[in-house]
């Protein structure tokens, strides 16, 4: 009898040739001392596992000076699989764990969460295959040292299934975004079109078979008005394998399964806004929305975009982490952005959303 997929189902299941495995920052001569600290400009290498195995959980904990209030922006994590040349995986850390602009806040989804104290236990659930080698990596680009704490807890097999894909995840920024120029304080045209979806922001453009799982999209809104100023009424557009397929959605948070310009905090194993801006979506938003249950399958390539505002009228300064699994190779990523240019921007107006 098959019971589906229900983790709390598979529990029940008794698993043969399996081994629960872990590599973690404790210390080896059983003192208290269970961190590491990577100096500036230096990469430390978490965990280098060989063989066959998935990766089922990552736990990480970071403590920087004072003089560095960005460094979930200037840390990057970096993960191999199976010996490849160019990461799958090339991120700064906070990003990795769910939430933009170097900010940590307290909440859960099912496959990342950030938790108390002030959102400061960062977790990913994703499961990531391997069936030769794992190889995870973070590089400090701040101007101090900082000290890390983790685990990362897997699975160990003889051997893997061959319809595992790898796990994927990818970074960028446009800062800003090209749309109309806000020095003008003209009012967005909501009859113009987007013939093309050329200017769209790209999140996502990969090359193989695979399915694309979801993202966060994080948006500084640059346009300083007392009038409306919701900047979210791009519409997400994807293209599937050379085109066969278009999804084309209704608006930014439409995709993100809110509705009607929210403006509050929420969480849920799915989709949330971990940062919701100041009054009137002023200053810094964040919305996640992770594909658990509908993953976007495509068996050739897949580009996924959303406009920057109707027909990308809008100009504000966005980035984005996306997530996905595919066969390999992957598609090489561009370089990451200098550290300079990945911080986030000041914004002394910005103001908390109590409501």
């Amino acid at each position: 009898m098959e019971f589906g997929f229900s983790s709390l189902m598979n529990l029940t299941k008794i698993k043969k040739n399996v081994k629960r495995k872990r590599v973690s920052s404790y210390n080896k001569r059983g003192t208290n001392h269970d961190s590491i600290i990577i100096n500036s400009e230096t990469k430390f290498e978490l965990c280098n596992i060989q063989g066959s195995g998935i990766i089922k959980h990552i736990w990480v904990t970071v403590a920087a000076a004072e003089s560095d209030p960005y460094y979930l922006r200037e840390i990057v994590i970096r993960m191999w699989w199976d010996g490849e040349i160019n990461p799958s995986v090339e991120c700064p850390i906070g990003d990795f764990f769910g939430v933009g602009h170097a900010k940590s806040v307290n909440y859960w989804s099912l496959p990342l969460s950030m938790s108390p104290q002030e959102g400061k236990g960062f977790n990913s659930f994703w499961a990531m295959p391997f069936s030769k080698s794992a190889r995870i990596e973070v590089e400090n680009e701040c101007n101090t040292p900082v000290i890390l704490y983790y685990y990362v807890d897997y699975e160990e097999y003889l051997e893997l299934d061959s319809d595992l894909g790898r796990f994927h995840v990818y970074w960028k920024r446009e800062n800003p975004c090209k749309g109309m120029d806000y020095s003008l304080k003209k009012a967005e045209d909501f009859v113009k079109r987007n013939k093309t979806h050329e200017d769209d922001y790209l999140l996502l453009e990969a090359e193989g078979e695979g399915h694309y799982v979801g993202c966060h999209l994080d948006i500084h809104n640059l346009y300083e008005t007392d009038k409306h100023n919701w900047p979210g009424e791009g519409d997400d557009y994807m293209e599937i394998d050379d085109g066969e397929i278009i999804l084309y959605g209704t608006g930014t948070e439409d995709y993100f399964c809110t509705a009607w310009c929210p403006s509050g905090y929420y969480c849920s194993p799915y989709y949330g806004i971990t940062l919701p801006g100041g009054k009137n979506w002023s200053g810094k938003i964040s919305y996640y929305r992770y594909h658990i249950e509908d993953p976007i399958y495509f068996h050739k390539n897949i580009i996924v975009k959303v406009e920057h505002g109707h027909a990308n009228q809008r100009s504000d300064d966005w980035s984005s982490t996306v997530y996905w699994y595919q066969t390999e190779p992957h598609k090489k990523f561009k370089p990451i952005l200098p550290v300079n240019e990945r911080l986030p921007r000041e914004e002394p107006k910005e103001i908390n959303n109590k409501g």
